[in-house]
């Protein structure tokens, strides 16, 4: 293993660090002086064009669930950031075997790859797709409603009801113990790599730091694909000079958090698995702290592309959760994380951004 200087941190992997958020997370490591090494696929329902890779960057394509492949890559790493993931809602249930493939079995080959190595400390990307819809109070206090119900967005009912009163309920912020619900295939593969990892972290004494990413956007986002999140669909209608499409009402509660607060939250992450104690899992919620809606952002990102205002579709998608907002008072306290990138500086930025190139 790789021995710590004064100059470097030590050797850092990133898996799928060709991507959106794992190109930042390799960015940020860089100029914090750790030796990098990037494993990724580069797959090419992934990667529309080829990214040239970074000089100061060891490069090793290859796919994350091939046991050779991750044991010559964790070659004298010190802690992995695993970020290679298949993301997004999905086109239907076709998807599912790729799903738990490279987001299921990666992982658990990482694992096993880690624990031949040596190698104790992982960073894990996961999401708040994990928690379902979000948290709610109502009459009789804390509330997680179930899967709404067609016939209800069908009418226009948009907000989870009280069962007691009728009224909505209101949304409240999510914290990393409430209960776990994933409502589809990839939240279920999401929360299986967590699993995985609480069972290595405990068979092993290894750390892991779990960061539960919110909606996350900025440059070099991917553009418009079925497994786009919102804002990368909005700043390429735009970008065709079409008017972003905000489905339901536009009240869907969020929380937008840009790619570079994501990197330095992995960066804070890195630095907790050195120090916490073996056999450590500690889940975070990733998360600016400030809520807005849907409607909000596709509103902001017109505003700032001098585009066509946002067009309200009441158009729904059945797998989607109304209110999902998250308290990242943990990562704040424990790690004395703090974002960077206001709401309105990053919708200004991210408005005239250079897209990742589109998937063919």
């Amino acid at each position: 293993m790789t021995v710590s200087t004064p100059e470097s941190p030590g050797r850092l992997l990133v898996t799928g660090g060709a991507g959106f958020i794992g190109g930042a997370i390799v960015t940020a490591a860089l100029e914090r002086g750790w030796q990098v090494r990037v494993l990724d696929s580069l797959r090419r329902d992934v990667h529309g064009g080829l990214p040239t890779p970074d000089p100061l960057v060891d490069f090793v394509v290859g796919d994350v669930t091939d046991p050779a492949v991750v044991a010559h890559a964790l070659g004298g790493i010190d802690v992995v950031c695993h970020q290679a993931a298949k993301v997004g809602l999905g086109v239907d249930f076709s998807d599912a075997p790729d799903y738990v493939h490279s987001n299921e079995v990666g992982t658990a080959v990482l694992l096993a790859g880690l624990q031949a190595a040596g190698i104790q400390r992982m960073v894990l990307a996961s999401s708040m797709v994990v928690y379902g819809e979000g948290s709610y109070r109502g009459s009789a206090g804390f509330a997680r409603p179930g899967p709404r119900r067609a016939s209800d967005l069908d009418e226009g009912r948009f907000d989870p009801l009280d069962e007691t009163t009728g009224q909505p309920l209101e949304p409240a912020l999510v914290g990393e113990d409430d209960p776990l619900d994933p409502r589809n295939v990839y939240a279920s593969s999401k929360l299986g790599q967590e699993y995985l990892a609480t069972s290595w972290s405990r068979g092993t004494g290894g750390r892991v730091a779990a960061l539960r990413y919110h909606n996350v956007y900025g440059p070099g986002m991917p553009q418009n694909t079925p497994y786009a999140g919102v804002a990368s669909l909005f700043r390429s209608a735009l970008q065709r000079g079409e008017a972003p499409r905000v489905y339901e009402d536009g009240r869907q509660r969020r929380d937008f958090v840009h790619v570079r607060d994501i990197a330095s939250a992995n960066l804070a992450a890195i630095e907790w698995t050195a120090a916490s104690a073996e056999g450590a899992f500690r889940a975070f919620n990733v998360g600016s702290g400030t809520v807005h809606t849907i409607g909000d952002m596709a509103a902001a990102l017109s505003a700032a592309a001098g585009g066509p205002a946002p067009v309200v579709t009441g158009q729904y998608r059945l797998g989607d959760v109304r209110h999902i907002t998250a308290s990242s008072e943990r990562l704040r306290t424990e790690l004395g994380w703090r974002p960077s990138v206001t709401f309105e500086e990053g919708m200004l930025e991210f408005a005239t951004a250079p897209l990742r190139a589109a998937v063919r």
